[in-house]
């Protein structure tokens, strides 16, 4: 099997890249790698899914961080928040880790598959969930972010309409008081389930 981006251990060659991009109102410039997901810059899905975030307090979760784009973001634009980041891939990790420190954003980042290096419950919870893993690990997901929800909370995701979302949120409406599409553009859907 080929290495994916969920790839705990990537061995393929270090290709570092220097992007810089906007979002939540602050340029941001971060470092990429390979075997990291979308290392060119900021995919089109996350960037339609911090434009669609409402204003968030308390405690964040940014599951499945990459290099950090989303927690760096939140963290630059609401400083007073408590994020946790957290990825399966530790080289996505030390990257958020090096971006968080030169964004000067102050967050904690942990290496884990899912919620296994996650503790306490969460006000919100972010992802532009790993598709390519499948439904069964997509559904866990949902499913270990209901668990990891204070009461009130909500989950915050992203997922292209061919790749699932009608599905997504059907599933998301049985887990969930409540789910409904909050944003869509370019073939994406921003859910949020609480």
């Amino acid at each position: 099997m080929s290495e994916h981006y969920y790839t705990a251990s990537p061995s393929s060659a270090h290709d570092e890249r220097r992007v810089t991009l906007k979002a939540l109102g602050n340029e941001l410039t971060f470092i990429t790698d390979a075997g990291v997901f979308s290392r060119d810059g900021l995919d089109r899905g996350t960037e339609l899914l911090l434009e669609a975030l409402p204003a968030l307090s308390g405690r964040v979760l940014d599951l499945g961080c990459g290099w950090g784009p989303v927690g760096v973001a939140l963290g630059k634009r609401y400083p007073q928040l408590e994020i946790v980041m957290t990825d399966i891939n530790q080289r996505a990790v030390a990257l958020a880790r090096r971006n968080l420190e030169a964004n000067g954003v102050r967050a904690e980042v942990v290496q884990g598959d899912g919620f296994e290096s996650v503790t306490g419950g969460f006000d919100a919870i972010v992802t532009n969930p790993p598709i390519r893993a499948g439904k069964a690990v997509i559904y866990g997901l949902f499913a270990g972010a209901r668990d990891h929800l204070n009461p009130g909370g909500a989950l915050y995701l992203v997922i292209r309409k061919q790749q699932g979302a009608p599905s997504a949120l059907k599933y998301l409406k049985t887990l969930y008081g409540e789910a409904e599409i909050i944003d869509r553009g370019s073939g994406f859907h921003v859910i949020c389930a609480k």
